[in-house]
């Protein structure tokens, strides 16, 4: 397991990767910071094209929440700043509208610094109000993906999408959304959402992050919707595991670009030293 620092040096190098002004495979760094560099870099990347990657925080016994919904602290104070980190790394969040109903997320950067991504909201039926807190005016795109037609207020966007059964499809929502300009994606839940997203083949990473609790009932993190009958057919990511602070992080490559996106932009050249 990789522990991870995440300096303020780290950081700024991580934001320059992602304005393509930098890359991370070059420079001297303590274990830690090459760790974090690591660890974040396949996000922060954008000479490898558009990234769609999901994060879920769960516990030791797989939950993500109380039985009754409370899901505040499940993430330790480094996973939480996690998360925060990846929003500031790609160019959207996606969350479901029983995500967005009932933990009334912000979807901002706080916890570190950056920019805000755009804030899309996957609601089919239409149901999230306007004043919901993930749809406040900030300056940040806000975007509602929708069956339906539905005025909205004035700077929230809306990509409307065929919606059978009030189902959208993910493969369709992920499309839209690259049409719209938003090539580095983050799915955020809840874990129906971002099971559809794996269960589809869309995803190029999957991060769980498990905190040290034991919660004993409430919902689980992800629940397919076609479970195996044999282990033999289960998915088996190629996954690297970091620490960081109190919570692990499995980070699980699902296809070819997270498998290159861990691969160096180039080599870093010799040392020159006062010898040579």
């Amino acid at each position: 397991m990789h522990a991870v620092d995440v300096t303020p040096r780290v950081w700024e190098r991580l934001l320059s990767v992602r304005s393509g002004q930098a890359c991370a495979c070059c420079g001297r760094f303590t274990p830690g910071e090459r760790a974090a560099l690591d660890l974040y870099a396949p996000v922060a990347r954008r000479d490898l094209g558009p990234v769609t990657i999901a994060q879920i925080g769960q516990s030791l016994d797989g939950r993500v929440a109380t039985a009754t919904g409370d899901a505040r602290d499940v993430s330790g104070p480094e996973g939480l700043a996690h998360l925060h980190r990846l929003r500031a790394l790609v160019d959207g969040v996606v969350i479901g509208v029983k995500t967005a109903l009932h933990d009334q997320p912000r979807l901002t950067v706080r916890l570190c610094s950056g920019h805000n991504p755009a804030r899309i909201v996957i609601d089919p039926r239409g149901r999230l109000p306007d004043d919901a807190p993930v749809l406040a005016a900030d300056g940040a795109r806000r975007i509602v993906v929708t069956g339906v037609s539905r005025p909205r207020a004035p700077g929230i966007e809306v990509l409307r999408l065929p919606a059978p059964d009030g189902r959208l499809d993910p493969a369709a929502v992920l499309e839209g959304l690259r049409e719209m300009g938003l090539g580095s994606l983050l799915i955020e839940g809840g874990g129906i959402t971002i099971t559809g997203f794996l269960e589809a083949g869309l995803l190029d990473r999957l991060q769980v992050s498990i905190a040290p609790l034991i919660i004993g009932s409430g919902p689980q993190g992800l629940t397919s919707l076609s479970p195996v009958d044999k282990l033999k057919d289960a998915l088996r990511p190629e996954t690297r595991v970091f620490g960081l602070g109190s919570d692990i992080i499995f980070d699980c490559a699902m296809g070819d670009l997270a498998a290159r996106a861990v691969l160096p932009l180039h080599e870093a050249p010799p040392l020159v030293t006062a010898a040579s």
